[in-house]
C-alpha cells in the first residue's frame, strides 16, 4: 500500500503540485514570521547589550511609569553633578555622562524632515570617553564642538551626505544647521530601519534638547576585581529620586521591555494571518482530495476486489497526504526566508521601517513550521480518507462509479445553520460582553469568526444552485452554449462547487470586513473633525505625530493671526490606570467646538494651575462632577490636585482630548520638553493664498508642522488608516491568492474527470475556443458564488464589530465602491484561475479523449 500511494503521487505530479501549494504557502508565512520577528529582537538585543559596553552599572533617568506617548514628552533628566560624585568613588574605573532624545529630526537640503514618523535618536556624548560609546564610526570623525555633528550611514547613503556636508537638526526650539564631521553605525547591525541618528558633543547636545546642566545616562565601569554589586551598592546612596541604577545587563533587559511588547504583537499579528492562509490551505487540500478520491473510486474498488481492506485505503489516502504535507512544509519553511525580505519590504513601504541584523533561523522556527503544516495536512486528509473506505468492491466493475453520499450528508443545511448560530454567538459574546479580558475578547471572536466561516461553508452548498443560476445568467445568454454548460457544470455538484468557493469566500470576507471597518473609522473621525474643528488652519504632521512646540509660537507671529491654540500630549496615572492628558491654552473655544455637558466654553480660559475637564462617560464611570477633586501623577512622579471645572460630551468620532485635559501653564510646569498635538490658527480674512503663504513663511523654521485647512487636515490625518489599510490588503492578499491555486486546482482535475465528455463535445462540434469559454465561465461563476458569499459575511461582521465599538467612534459605514471592486476583482480572480485549466481542456485529443477512463 505504502508503494501503491507513492506511485500514485508520482503518477499525479500536477495534481500533487497544485495541492501542495496551498500548504507552501501557509507555511511560508508562518517561517517568513518567525525569521522577521526573531531578526528584529535580534537587531534590537544587538543595540541595546552594545550601548552598554565596557559597563558594569548604568544610572538612568527614572520615572513614576512608562507613558502612552513615546518621544511626545521627554523623560526628565537628573543633575549633572552626579557624574563627578560617582568619579570620585574609590571603585569605579570611569565615568561617562550622556543625554539622549527621541525627536530631534534631520533635515534635508531641502527643508524637509528625514525619516517619517520613525524614531530620530540624537546623542549627546563625551568625545573623549570612547570606551562607552556604543557607535563606531564608518568615516571621518566625531564632532567637538557647537557647530558639528555625525550622522548615520542609512541617512548618509539616502540623502547623499558625506563629511563636510551641512545638516539640519529640527529641535524644540527649530531647525539648525551643522557641520558634518563623521559618518556613524551601530556596529554588526546592517539596519535600524527608519530611525535615524545624530550625535553631538556632550555640551551641545544638552543645549539642543533642553538639558542644560542635565544628564539622561551615566555609564560605569568598576576597577578590576570590584563586582557589580558592590559597584551598585556604592552608586545608588548618591542618587537623587529622579535617577536610578541598575547593572548593564539589567538595563538592557529594560531597554528591550518595550521592544518585545512591540514585536510579540507584531508577531501574533503575523502569525495569525498565516493562520488564515493555512485555514483557506486546508479547505483547498480537502476539496482537491475530495475530488480526487471520487475519481480514483474504480482504483480503490479494485485493491478491495483483490483483498484490500478500509483500513489499508485509509492508511493510503493519510499516506499520500502525510507525503504531500511534509514535502510542502519543508519547501514552505524554506521559502519564508524570503518572504521574511518581502515583509520587510512590505512595512518600510508603509513607513514601518525596523532593525535588522543577521537573518536568524531558530530551532523553534523549523519545528512549528513543519509540525502545524504537516498537521494541517492531515486534518484536512481525514474526511476524503475516511469518505475513500466506503467504495464498495462492486464499484470495480463500474463504468462512471462515484462515491455513495454520507450518511450525514442530509443534515448539511441544518448542521451548518446551527454552526453559523454558534458562531455568532461567540462573536456577539466577545464584542459586547463586558469584563472579559483582552485575551478573552479575542479568543470568543475569534472563534467566533471560525466557527461562522466552518458553518457558511457547510451550508453553501444548498446556497450554490440558486446564486450560480443568478450569477450564470449573463453567461448563458451572452456566452451562448458554452455559457448554458458551464452555469449547468457548476450546478451538477453543489458541494465541491461550494467547497472551492469557500476557500475565497475566507478571504474576500476578511479583506471585506477590513475595509468595512476603515470606513467605519474614517467615517467616524471625519464627523468628529466636522464637528469640532472650528478654525481656518491647522498646523500639524501626518499620521497624528507631534510637532515641535515653538510652530505654534512662530506662526503666532504671522501677519493677520487673530488666534493660536495648541493642543499639548502627555500621559498620567488617573485612578491606578496610565492614561492620555492633554492641555489645552485660554484660547481653545475660539477653535474649536465643544459640547459642554456641564460648564461652558469659557472652561479652558477658568483652569488655570488646578482646573481639569473630562468627557462625559468618564465623569459617570468615576463619579466626577464639577468641583470633583482629581489627582493625576505624572510621569516625573509628581501628583496634581485638581478640580473638575467642565464635563464635555465626546463626538462620536471621538476627539483630540485625552481622558483628562489641563491647561497649558500647568503641563509645562509639570512634563519635560513638551510636544504639541496640533495647534488650530484663525486668521483675517480667512483661508486666503496669502494667509496660507504668511503661515508657512512663519513656521518656516519648523518643517515637521503642516499648514493645513480642515479638508487637507482630514486627509492627511488618513494617510496612516490607510496606510495600514493597504499593508492589511497586503497580508490577506495570500489567503486570495491560495484560493486562486484552489480554483485551478479544481478546473484541473474536473478536467481530468470530464476527459471523456470533452471529448464528445468536440466530437460533436464543439469549437477549442467554446471549450475555453465554457471553463472560463464556469471560473468567473465558481469564483463570483465565493465573493458574493465573502462580501456578505465581510459586511455582516463589519456591522456587528462596529456596533461592539462605536464607544469608541466606529460607525459603520458601507463602502459600496470598493465592494464593487471586490465584486469585479472576483471575475478577475476567476478569469486567471482559468488560464491554464482552459488551455489544457482545449488541446485535448479528441480520440484520446473518447477511450479515456
Amino acid at each position: 500500500m505504502i508503494r501503491i500511494a507513492l506511485r500514485g503521487l508520482l503518477g499525479r505530479k500536477l495534481r500533487s503540485a497544485l495541492t501542495a501549494l496551498a500548504i507552501v504557502l501557509g507555511v511560508a508565512m508562518i517561517s517568513g514570521t518567525f525569521v522577521l520577528t526573531d531578526t528584529i529582537n535580534r537587531g534590537f538585543h544587538t543595540i541595546f547589550t552594545q550601548s552598554y559596553k565596557n559597563t558594569d552599572v548604568v544610572i538612568t533617568s527614572k520615572v513614576a511609569f512608562e507613558g502612552n506617548n513615546g518621544p511626545t514628552t521627554a523623560a526628565p533628566g537628573f543633575p549633572q553633578t552626579v557624574l563627578a560624585r560617582v568619579r570620585g568613588l574609590p571603585d569605579v574605573a570611569a565615568a561617562a555622562g550622556s543625554v539622549a532624545d527621541q525627536n530631534a529630526k534631520l533635515v534635508d537640503a531641502a527643508g524637509k524632515t528625514i525619516g517619517g514618523n520613525a524614531p530620530s535618536l540624537a546623542f549627546g556624548i563625551d568625545p573623549r570617553e570612547q570606551r562607552f560609546n556604543p557607535l563606531s564610526l564608518v568615516r571621518g570623525s566625531w564632532p567637538s564642538n557647537g557647530g558639528e555633528t555625525a550622522i548615520d550611514t542609512a541617512t548618509a547613503k539616502k540623502k547623499h551626505f558625506n563629511v563636510g556636508d551641512e545638516i539640519g537638526v529640527l529641535t524644540h526650539a527649530g531647525v539648525k544647521h551643522f557641520r558634518i564631521t563623521g559618518i556613524t553605525e551601530f556596529a554588526s547591525v546592517s539596519s535600524i530601519g527608519g530611525a535615524t541618528i545624530a550625535v553631538f558633543d556632550l555640551a551641545t547636545g544638552q543645549r539642543l534638547l533642553a538639558k542644560v546642566g542635565e544628564l539622561d545616562v551615566i555609564r560605569v565601569a568598576g576597577k578590576p576585581g570590584v563586582t557589580t554589586k558592590k559597584l551598585l551598592s556604592e552608586v545608588r546612596p548618591l542618587l537623587p529620586p529622579t535617577a536610578q541604577a541598575r547593572d548593564a545587563g539589567a538595563q538592557a533587559k529594560q531597554d528591550e521591555k518595550g521592544v518585545s511588547s512591540f514585536t510579540g504583537f507584531l508577531q501574533k499579528a503575523l502569525l495569525a494571518f498565516a493562520g488564515v492562509a493555512l485555514f483557506v490551505g486546508a479547505f483547498v487540500i480537502a476539496n482537491t482530495l475530495s475530488i480526487t478520491i471520487a475519481q480514483r473510486a474504480r482504483e480503490f474498488a479494485t485493491i478491495r476486489t483483490i483483498g484490500g481492506s478500509r483500513r489499508q485505503i485509509l492508511a493510503s489516502v493519510v499516506l499520500e497526504a502525510l507525503a504531500v504535507g511534509v514535502l510542502a512544509s519543508i519547501v514552505g519553511l524554506f521559502a519564508g526566508l524570503g518572504l521574511a525580505r518581502g515583509l520587510t519590504w512590505v512595512f518600510s513601504k508603509a513607513n514601518l521601517d525596523l532593525p535588522q541584523g543577521s537573518t536568524v533561523f531558530a530551532p523553534r522556527t523549523i519545528v512549528v513550521s513543519l509540525l502545524v503544516g504537516i498537521l494541517v495536512t492531515l486534518v484536512a486528509s481525514l474526511r476524503p480518507a475516511l469518505r475513500a473506505t466506503r467504495v464498495p468492491p462492486i464499484a470495480a466493475v463500474r463504468e462512471g462509479a462515484v462515491l455513495p453520499p454520507s450518511r450525514l450528508a442530509r443534515f448539511g443545511p441544518l448542521t451548518g445553520s446551527l454552526v453559523i448560530a454558534l458562531g455568532v454567538g461567540l462573536l456577539a459574546l466577545g464584542a459586547f460582553r463586558h469584563g472579559l479580558s483582552v485575551a478573552q475578547h479575542l479568543l470568543f471572536m475569534g472563534g467566533g469568526v471560525l466557527l461562522l466561516f466552518v458553518g457558511v461553508a457547510i451550508f453553501a452548498p444548498t446556497l450554490v444552485p440558486p446564486l450560480a443560476s443568478a450569477l450564470g445568467w449573463p453567461a448563458s445568454r451572452i456566452g451562448g452554449a458554452a455559457g448554458v454548460l458551464a452555469r449547468e457544470n457548476t450546478m451538477r455538484n453543489p458541494s465541491r462547487t461550494a467547497s472551492t468557493a469557500a476557500a475565497l469566500m475566507i478571504g474576500l470576507a476578511l479583506v471585506t470586513f477590513v475595509t468595512v471597518f476603515a470606513q467605519g473609522l474614517r467615517g467616524g473621525f471625519e464627523g468628529a473633525v466636522n464637528e469640532l474643528f472650528h478654525a481656518d488652519y491647522a498646523l500639524a504632521s501626518s499620521n497624528f505625530a507631534p510637532i515641535s512646540s515653538g510652530a505654534a509660537a512662530a506662526a503666532s507671529k504671522a501677519p493677520g493671526v487673530v488666534v493660536v491654540s495648541a493642543l499639548r500630549a502627555g500621559s498620567a496615572r488617573v485612578f491606578g490606570s496610565t492614561e492620555n492628558v492633554s492641555a489645552a491654552d485660554p484660547n481653545m473655544s475660539k477653535v474649536l467646538r465643544v459640547r459642554w455637558y456641564r460648564g461652558s466654553p469659557a472652561v479652558p480660559a477658568q483652569l488655570g494651575a488646578d482646573g481639569a475637564f473630562v468627557e462625559k462617560k468618564y465623569a459617570k464611570k468615576h463619579h466626577l462632577s464639577i468641583g470633583s477633586p482629581l489627582d493625576i501623577e505624572t510621569t516625573t512622579g509628581k501628583v496634581l490636585h485638581l478640580r473638575i471645572k467642565g464635563i464635555f460630551q465626546e463626538p462620536k468620532g471621538g476627539s483630540p482630548f485625552g481622558t483628562v485635559t489641563i491647561s497649558t501653564q500647568a503641563f509645562d510646569a509639570n512634563y519635560p520638553t513638551p510636544a504639541d498635538q496640533m495647534a488650530l490658527i484663525d486668521m483675517k480674512g480667512g483661508i486666503t493664498p496669502e494667509n496660507t503663504a504668511a503661515l508657512q513663511r512663519a513656521i518656516g523654521s519648523f518643517p515637521d508642522a503642516k499648514v493645513e485647512t480642515e479638508s487637507q487636515f482630514k486627509h492627511e490625518q488618513e494617510k496612516f488608516i490607510l496606510q495600514i489599510l493597504n499593508l492589511l490588503y497586503v497580508l490577506l492578499g495570500l489567503s486570495v491568492i491560495i484560493s486562486l491555486f484552489g480554483i485551478v486546482n479544481t478546473l484541473v482535475l474536473t478536467v481530468f474527470e470530464r476527459t471523456r465528455e470533452l471529448g464528445m463535445l468536440r466530437a460533436v462540434g464543439m469549437t477549442r475556443r467554446q471549450v475555453r469559454r465554457m471553463i472560463r465561465h464556469e471560473s468567473i461563476l465558481t469564483a463570483l458564488i465565493g465573493g458574493v458569499l465573502g462580501i456578505v459575511v465581510g459586511v455582516f461582521l463589519g456591522f456587528l464589530i462596529s456596533r461592539a465599538l462605536e464607544s469608541q467612534g466606529i460607525i459603520f459605514a458601507v463602502p459600496y465602491g470598493r465592494l464593487g471592486i471586490f465584486f469585479l476583482a472576483s471575475i478577475f480572480v476567476g478569469l486567471v484561475a482559468a488560464i491554464f485549466p482552459a488551455r489544457r481542456a482545449a488541446r485535448l485529443n479528441v480520440l484520446e479523449a473518447l477511450q479515456y477512463e
